[in-house]
């Protein structure tokens, strides 16, 4: 239990600055961060140290956060959560909507087993359930979503959008 309060104490403050990012309020964020520790302390036997604690921690926040957007705005329209993947995987700026629209574009160009991975991850679906799903291993929905992300910052990057 010492390990969970030296973890939390090592990483609270970050967690709550990045849910705060996302939400704009303070009073959720705590909210948020408390549920993230929760859910770390329930799925810490799940964590196979594929990535840093700190990384599997933002991951945790970033999901219950998606949860939350979906629970109080169930219809909530996919320019959003597609303004939210770009932001979080690729931008720590603030994202426009010509930015988003000029993304949706780019994502429309690639073929369909690679646009279905990056919608789901998009929604915040896990890995795991996009490996069950798309009848790809887990590694490979990483990869595929890693890269996706990779080539929208280099275009981008090209174009001076970012």
């Amino acid at each position: 239990m010492k390990q969970f309060e030296q973890l939390y104490l090592e990483h609270k403050q970050d967690i709550y600055n990045y849910l705060l990012s996302l939400t704009h309020n303070p009073a959720l964020s705590e909210d948020l961060l408390s549920e993230t520790f929760f859910q770390a302390i329930c799925s810490v036997r799940s964590f196979k140290g594929n990535s840093s604690i700190k990384t599997w921690l933002f991951g945790i926040a970033r999901n219950l956060w998606l949860q939350n957007l979906r629970k109080d705005k169930p219809n909530i329209e996919y320019s959003e959560l597609l303004d939210s993947y770009v932001a979080d995987g690729v931008f720590d700026s603030f994202i426009t909507k010509q930015i988003s629209a000029r993304v949706a574009e780019l994502l429309a160009m690639k073929d369909t087993r690679t646009q279905e991975i990056t919608r789901m991850r998009i929604c915040g679906v896990s890995y795991h359930e996009i490996a069950e799903k798309m009848g790809v291993s887990e590694n490979s929905a990483r990869v595929i979503d890693f890269r996706v992300k990779k080539w929208l910052r280099n275009v981008l990057e090209k174009e001076g959008l970012i």
